[in-house]
């Protein structure tokens, strides 16, 4: 018998962007339910569009969407083959890599601002006197662009996205939860849990209280438990690692 079979697990990343969770989690028997919270936006395009990107050393892409939406702004015949592309996670380098960049610097493990800080080619020695297009959502963090100009990095940002609370129907999610059919909520993002909340009410509140939450993040499971969830699960990063955290998590 397959560990998760019979759970359903709740998953809230954008749509387009579950795919490879949704595998792994069905591979190990379970049903997953999407409950895409997060709707992603194309921000102005000017900003990006008035650069010579011939003016810089490398281009970071904080996510997928990132690298979805800058390459609609500017085809990928308008980047310079000598530019330097940098990424947070293996989602993000798979994106880059479907744009024809098959060297892609972005950490082995950790997938957050501060594992890419950490890699060899983002220390002061290698980034100073550097010209850095980070390309980004809006109002995302702020900590590799200040830190990479406390570096001597001349850094450059430009949203290319926004993330908005996706139109949903919470009605057949929450109709689940009263019959005792869910087994687990899996948020990616911090923002996911707000816009979760917003949807779903206050019986998305006694969901987080009653159901297992996990989150491959320990700043998202800090939110989790703020909000109410009385012990978020932190799970490995990437598709795997979060779906064998659930399987862990769930005590299968």
């Amino acid at each position: 018998m397959l560990p998760l079979a019979g759970r359903c697990i709740v998953m809230t990343r954008p749509a387009g962007q579950a795919e490879g969770l949704a595998r792994e989690l069905q591979a190990l028997g379970a049903e997953v339910l999407n409950f895409p919270v997060i709707a992603i936006e194309a921000a102005d395009p000017a900003p990006l569009r008035a650069l010579d990107l011939a003016d810089f050393d490398l281009a970071f892409f904080v996510s997928p969407n990132a690298v979805e939406q800058a390459f609609k702004i500017r085809l990928p015949e308008e980047w310079p083959s000598a530019l330097r592309v940098a990424t947070v996670g293996p989602a993000s380098a798979r994106a880059l890599a479907q744009q024809g960049y098959a060297s892609v610097i972005s950490p082995q493990s950790g997938f957050d601002s501060e594992a890419v800080l950490a890699l060899p080619e983002f220390s002061s020695a290698a980034v100073a006197g550097k010209r850095v297009l980070l390309l980004r959502g809006e109002g995302g963090r702020d900590l590799l662009a200040d830190t990479l100009r406390e570096r001597g990095a001349m850094v450059e940002q430009v949203s290319c996205y926004r993330r908005v609370c996706a139109p949903l129907d919470p009605a057949p999610l929450l109709a689940r939860f009263a019959r005792g059919e869910l087994a687990a909520l899996v948020f990616s993002a911090s923002e996911g849990l707000r816009f979760f909340l917003e949807i779903s009410g206050e019986t998305g509140r006694e969901m987080l209280r009653v159901l297992p939450c996990f989150a491959p993040h320990p700043r998202i499971c800090a939110a989790l438990q703020a909000a109410g969830a009385p012990a978020p699960i932190l799970t490995e990063a990437g598709d795997v690692g979060i779906a064998t955290g659930i399987a862990s998590g769930l005590g299968l």
